[in-house]
């Protein structure tokens, strides 16, 4: 593929995220959740695992842990029993416990609406923290996970494609000056349903993907 121009790429950044646009017009986030802090508790427990165990084990947590004053009152031996399916469920358990804790302690028992209050809190980093803001509060996030990294690789549309120790961080920098704010949240659902349906990361399904004509990794995985 030609060496592209920063104009070129932007130009075919966004041609392809309107095929996106049109095959999945309306993304959701894949964990079930009721209020900001079930789902910020459900993110935290993501880590590392599919949403579909997430949501296998968040009906019975939030049953009886649905509220930070009773998730941080719990016995940790019967939320690590709850969610165990999920993995790593001892460091798991402290996370969401301890960060209930924090919540009641320090933000009056009510999930805090910025980057830099959620990220104090016990497991959560700036990709969870941007699906809550997202998600939860509509305040403009773009979370970075497995799957977005690899796609953004894939497709090119960040500098840094050969590397093989991408930057969450940066890559979030770097996207989102391509895109309105308002478009963030959605753009990293597309992303992560598009990487999960057809840019699987052993075998990406090139022949039938509807990028094919413009991806510049096209073909490459056969």
């Amino acid at each position: 593929m030609p060496r592209e121009t920063k104009k070129q790429r932007f130009e075919r950044m966004h041609a392809e995220y309107e095929v996106l646009r049109e095959i999945i017009p309306e993304p959701e986030c894949a964990l079930d959740f009721e209020t900001p802090f079930q789902l910020l508790v459900a993110t935290v427990l993501s880590a590392q695992t599919t949403d579909v165990r997430v949501n296998s084990v968040t009906p019975t947590l939030f049953k009886d842990y649905g509220t930070p004053d009773k998730l941080a009152a719990a016995n940790p031996e019967r939320i690590e029993d709850i969610i165990h399916p999920v993995g790593f469920y001892r460091a798991k358990a402290d996370h969401i416990i301890t960060l209930s804790g924090q919540i009641m302690r320090d933000f009056d028992g009510v999930v805090p609406k910025t980057m830099e209050e959620l990220t104090t809190l016990a497991g959560v980093g700036r990709k969870t923290a941007n699906v809550v803001l997202g998600n939860a509060f509509g305040i403009p996030g773009f979370p970075v996970d497995t799957h977005v990294i690899r796609l953004t690789g894939r497709l090119r549309w960040r500098s840094d494609w050969r590397s093989t120790h991408p930057d969450p961080v940066k890559i979030e920098k770097e996207i989102t000056d391509y895109f309105e704010p308002d478009e963030w949240t959605n753009l990293s659902h597309r992303l992560i349903l598009f990487g999960r349906s057809t840019c699987h990361a052993r075998r990406p399904e090139c022949a039938d993907c509807p990028l094919n004509d413009t991806c510049p990794s096209a073909g490459m995985f056969g």
